[in-house]
């Protein structure tokens, strides 16, 4: 296109070579760049420049996890120049409550509340919307079967037991848990139509959905046990230690909870300002650092399982599911829309693969006498 010699193309080209990442190069992962004003773009507005120009149809890429995957691993994304906007959004994010309750709601209706036409085309028939176990499974299906299981018998639940599941999604643990271990169960989502699914999901099961904010739990309810899946990205430095309160308050006191999230490998305060826009708002991802400091007021951690890698298999599962149902899907949703979420999951892909972000399933006691060697057998 005649861009080879402006200062903007040379800037951004030094940049991707590090990663062996060519403009117009021949390779799956290299860019092909179409519109000239691109590098300019990404160069001033970093990631949200990246996204919103692969929206917008001014570039594209074959293998866009694996473009990703470079760019992550070799740190291509800090090498971009930075932004007085984002020095204050990092200053926000620590003076500020990023995830109240109001600003809670907000993810729910960019993101899980899109439709649950998207969702049950792109995931598993449980639609868990999180990572899936691969050990020993050859299906996004089998891989899904095997975490639900697997955070069941970690849980140890018996019949009888009471369950709570904080942030319960379209209620497949929930329902899993009181199909197959006679559990009760009260699941919690913010997402109306997380919940609408759910109670549908759950129909003659000793189980109850509620549209509710977690912080809104009722304090005089005590539980068994407590689980919460892929919704602790959410919860906001602010809240953790009041996230971690709230579940020692609803848990019995010989009882176990097992907490399920997206690990950073460092601690940050703001996620990406791409995802925190189109995907996300408000999330951040948090570190080992800060749960342990979260925790270790109320509770004992007994297993820390990290099967990260895990999770780039899921979201290349899903975005062969999502590209599978596009035809369908696209009477509801435009062709900005596919490009925005196929970018969102193939990044994710990306930085899991680099090993930028990992997986975790820390399970937690109160370390009454014998609660190490009784938790040891189910993990």
């Amino acid at each position: 296109m005649g861009f080879e010699n402006d200062a903007w193309y040379k800037i951004v080209n030094e940049i991707f070579s590090k990663a062996d990442i060519k403009i117009n190069g021949p390779r799956p992962w290299d860019i092909r760049v179409r519109n000239r004003d691109f590098f300019k773009r990404i160069l001033n507005e970093g990631s949200v420049g990246l996204g919103e120009s692969y929206m917008d149809g001014w570039w594209e890429c074959d293998n866009l996890d694996e473009l990703f995957y470079r760019i992550v691993k070799h740190r291509v994304h800090k090498l971009v120049p930075g932004r007085w906007s984002d020095v204050f959004r990092v200053l926000a994010a620590r003076l500020f409550n990023l995830q109240s309750k109001i600003r809670a709601r907000r993810v729910c209706d960019v993101h899980y509340n899109l439709g649950n036409d998207l969702f049950a085309q792109m995931l598993d028939p449980h639609m868990q919307y999180s990572c899936g176990y691969w050990d020993g499974a050859t299906t996004l299906e089998e891989a899904q079967k095997n975490k639900l299981r697997m955070i069941c018998e970690k849980l140890r639940l018996e019949p009888g037991m009471r369950l709570l599941d904080i942030g319960c999604g379209w209620g497949g643990l929930t329902e899993y848990a009181a199909r197959h271990y006679d559990v009760t169960v009260l699941g919690v989502s913010n997402s109306s139509e997380q919940v609408a699914l759910a109670r549908g999901r759950c129909t003659g099961l000793n189980v109850e959905i509620l549209l509710s904010d977690y912080r809104d739990l009722d304090p005089d309810q005590r539980f068994d046990r407590v689980v919460s899946v892929g919704m602790f990205e959410h919860v906001g430095p602010k809240n953790y230690d009041l996230f971690f309160s709230i579940v020692d308050r609803c848990l019995a006191p010989d009882g176990i909870f097992l907490l399920y999230t997206i690990g950073s490998n460092t601690t940050v305060t703001k996620g990406n300002d791409w995802t925190e826009k189109y995907i996300f708002p408000g999330g951040c991802i948090p570190s080992v650092q800060q749960i342990g400091a979260a925790s270790e007021p109320y509770f004992v951690m007994e297993d820390w399982h990290n099967f990260g890698p895990d999770y780039d298999v899921t979201l290349m599962a899903w975005h062969a599911r999502f590209s599978e149902a596009w035809p369908k899907l696209s009477r509801s949703y435009d062709e900005r829309f596919k490009r925005m979420f196929e970018y969102y999951l193939m990044s994710c892909a990306g930085a899991f693969r680099a090993r930028h972000i990992q997986l975790w399933q820390v399970l937690f006691s109160r370390g009454l006498d014998g609660g190490l060697s009784f938790l040891r057998r189910s993990c």
